[in-house]
């Protein structure tokens, strides 16, 4: 064999071995992430018996297993956060119909559906779309050991001024920011790039910890960590946000993790 062909035979087995990695890699979720409103403790108490009895067990037939059901920590009963991984947006458009042919789900969410317009389940809801980040394409459950009742469960948002901007803030967490979390403990949830939704563009993750000292104590060690001040300082990730929004929750008794 000449040279020649040696070097294209090792070329067409590298290229065999990225086409199997890739084919075999998992496929990006997408995360719907549903904002409730509600104006007093008597509609939060049907929402979440509704979300308790109906939605999540219609969602759990329909093969999506791990949803998760957040309260705010500041003892605020105006919000619930409901956050469901879809396999593809296929699945995530369907998901209405496969509801209401779910027959189980339309008799436990009877009282639901048919609400009368004085009488509803909340004041309004809103609904972010987003797909999972290329480095964590699917959803990992905390592997948290201590009491559910103190853990913190933190959502961030990022925004940016434009969509560049935006593009280098979701690569700093792909090129480095991730890896980072993971050494140090972090237990994320998520990570999810906006599709659909009223602040784009934007971003979100979740990262989860023992109790608050536990997280204050992680990014006081993040903040400090000198792989983290190398990468920050890179110019290419300067000005890749614009606003940062953080909520401190902590998951319902009847939520997945």
């Amino acid at each position: 064999m000449t040279l020649r062909y040696l070097r294209l035979a090792i070329w067409l087995l590298a290229l065999a071995g990225t086409v199997q990695a890739i084919a075999s890699a998992p496929k990006r979720e997408f995360y719907q992430l549903k904002i409730y409103h509600v104006r007093d403790a008597n509609q939060k108490s049907r929402l979440e018996t509704y979300l308790q009895k109906a939605y999540l067990p219609a969602l759990h037939r329909a093969g999506i297993k791990q949803v998760g059901v957040f309260a705010p920590n500041t003892g605020a009963d105006s919000l619930l956060y409901v956050l469901t991984p879809f396999k593809s947006a296929d699945q995530f458009s369907a998901l209405s119909e496969t509801l209401m042919k779910d027959k189980q789900y339309v008799t436990d969410a009877a009282d639901y559906i048919n609400a009368p317009f004085d009488q509803p389940y909340y004041s309004r809801f809103e609904s972010v779309l987003m797909q999972a980040f290329a480095t964590m394409p699917t959803l990992v459950t905390p592997g948290l050991t201590g009491n559910r009742t103190d853990r913190v469960y933190e959502l961030r948002s990022y925004e940016a001024a434009t969509e560049k901007l935006h593009e280098a803030k979701v690569a700093q967490f792909n090129n480095g920011e991730l890896d980072i979390f993971k050494r140090l403990g972090f237990n994320t949830v998520f990570c999810g790039q906006v599709q659909a939704g009223g602040k784009m563009p934007n971003m979100y993750y979740m990262t989860t910890f023992a109790d608050k000292a536990d997280r204050d104590a992680h990014w006081k060690a993040f903040g400090a960590d000198p792989a983290w001040k190398t990468l920050n300082s890179l110019p290419e990730y300067a000005h890749n946000f614009m606003r940062a929004d953080t909520y401190l929750l902590h998951p319902t008794a009847y939520s997945d993790y």
